[in-house]
């Protein structure tokens, strides 16, 4: 079961950053629920940019 800190996390990249929810899942396939690795993912997929990988990580760390 995903944690509370998970699911705002998954809320935050569909609702701040736009990632569809095919996106989202193609790096929850690679991470399985890491939040520490799950933006890596992302931005290695080509997902998400530097300034969103910079958002992502100003959200965690105030999360």
């Amino acid at each position: 079961m995903p944690t509370i800190t998970y699911t705002r996390f998954i809320k935050f990249l569909q609702d701040e950053i736009n990632l569809s929810q095919d996106s989202i899942a193609m790096a929850q396939k690679t991470v399985d629920q890491n939040l520490g690795l799950m933006p890596v993912v992302l931005w290695q997929y080509g997902l998400v940019d530097l300034q969103q990988l910079n958002k992502i990580y100003e959200w965690l760390e105030t999360a």
